[in-house]
Parts: structure tokens; C-alpha cells; sequence
């Protein structure tokens, strides 16, 4: 693995996106009470967790697909940063998959939201619910084997034209599939949160 020469002014995507998060961890807690954030119910924190954790991996992962498109045209020229960003993002995948998958216990309980839409419209289970399910739990894969790809072939990857390529589509696949999930999962929330 190569490693491209650093100056001291040289700030990777990694510090931005921080800096972006830390801007809107922080107006949501200036702006909201907490209560108000968690809400009353018994999954409110994981419910918070999970939310909290598939905001930040949209930011990640768009900047993610942003750069995959320059690693599939082979313009890319920051490829720490896409390294960086392709861990954050197989960790976000990680804990975002993990809340929900938590929340998902409630959401199948007897008297959960799966029960009241069976009943009012089945078809919106069907769509927002086990649909969303599945294709979020494909982000998880996709994003570990294109950072493992990432990290262990490094800037040899530029070397390598199919390579780069098949990680390039499998990172904006994931982002596809993030995409598809956090916008199901937020209609969701508007129908009837857990």
C-alpha cells in the first residue's frame, strides 16, 4: 500500500464530515429538548441510535458515492480519503443495522406497528416495511467488502482498471440501497412510529 505525501493544510473529507455532523448533533440539541427528541416510548433510545446512526451514514455514504464515481472514471486522486470514508461507512452500515434490528423487535411485537398495519394496509407492510428491511441489511456486505478492498489493495487500486471499478459500483450500490431504506424508514416514521 502507497502512501501519498501530506502537508499540514491538507484536510481529508473525514475532518469535514465530522465537523458537519458535530454542526448538526449540536442545532438538534440547542434546538429540541431531549424528551421531545426521544420521545415517550420503551425503544425510544434505540429508536434514537438507529436515526442518529443512518443520518450520519447518508452523509458518509453520499460523499462516499461522490468519490466512487471519480474511482469508476479513474479521476479519482484522493484515495485516503475514500478509505477513511469507505470504514466509516462499513460502521455506520454496522450500527445503523444493528439499532434497527433491535427497534424490528418492537416492530413485530403483538400490538407493534406490524399488527395495527397488517390490519389498516397490508401492502404498506409489505413495501415500507419488509422491503426496507432487506434492502438495508444489503448495506452492510456491500460496504465491508468494498473498504476491505479499499484498505487492502490501497493506492495499487489505481493500477488496476476492473478492480477499481467493481469496488466503485458496489459503493454506490450500497449507497443506492441506504438511499432506498433511510427513505422508507423515514415515511415510516410519519405513519406510525415506534
Amino acid at each position: 500500500m502507497g502512501s501519498e505525501p501530506r502537508t499540514r493544510t491538507d484536510w481529508t473529507l473525514a475532518y469535514v464530515l465530522a465537523a458537519a455532523v458535530g454542526a448538526v448533533a449540536l442545532l438538534a440539541l440547542a434546538t429540541a429538548p431531549v424528551a421531545a427528541l426521544l420521545g415517550d416510548s420503551s425503544y425510544a433510545i434505540p429508536s434514537s441510535l438507529h436515526g442518529v446512526a443512518a443520518i450520519v451514514y447518508v452523509i458518509v455514504g453520499t460523499v462516499t458515492a461522490y468519490l466512487a464515481w471519480h474511482l469508476y472514471r479513474g479521476t479519482l486522486e484522493a484515495y485516503r480519503d475514500l478509505r477513511i470514508l469507505g470504514l466509516l461507512g462499513a460502521f455506520f452500515s454496522l450500527v445503523t443495522v444493528l439499532f434497527g434490528n433491535w427497534i424490528y423487535i418492537y416492530y413485530r411485537a403483538t400490538g407493534g406497528p406490524r399488527s395495527y398495519f397488517l390490519e389498516a394496509n397490508a401492502p404498506i407492510h409489505e413495501i415500507f416495511f419488509e422491503f426496507k428491511e432487506f434492502i438495508a441489511l444489503f448495506t452492510l456486505p456491500v460496504s465491508v467488502a468494498s473498504a476491505y478492498i479499499l484498505w487492502h489493495e490501497g493506492d495499487a487500486l489505481r493500477d488496476r482498471p476492473h478492480l477499481r471499478q467493481a469496488v466503485a459500483v458496489a459503493l454506490i450500490l450500497a449507497w443506492a440501497y441506504l438511499m432506498l431504506a433511510f427513505g422508507l424508514g423515514a415515511a415510516i416514521t410519519k405513519l406510525r412510529s415506534v
